[in-house]
């Protein structure tokens, strides 16, 4: 069975993360084209009124993935400063 969008993305963070890698590849992680095609698909279904409540809790989960890797991003840019 195959893991759902959210799940995936935890997943390539936490790969992402367990590879040590620099700042610089901190600020610059990015999403696979994957998933970063899941969440426009999610967000443009919220903006059309479209969202099924599975799809509330699967975008809500990319929500905060995405503040954490935002909040991740600004504290290597604080680093390499």
């Amino acid at each position: 069975m195959a893991l759902p969008p959210q799940q995936l993305l935890f997943d390539e963070i936490l790969n992402f993360l367990a590879s040590a890698p620099s700042q610089q590849e901190i600020v610059a992680f990015r999403p696979s084209d994957n998933l970063q095609a899941r969440a426009s698909e999610l967000l443009d279904k919220n903006r059309s009124g479209d969202l099924s409540s599975e799809e509330r809790i699967e975008l809500d989960e990319f929500q905060r993935m995405n503040h954490f890797i935002t909040m991740l991003k600004a504290k290597a840019r604080e680093k390499l400063t």
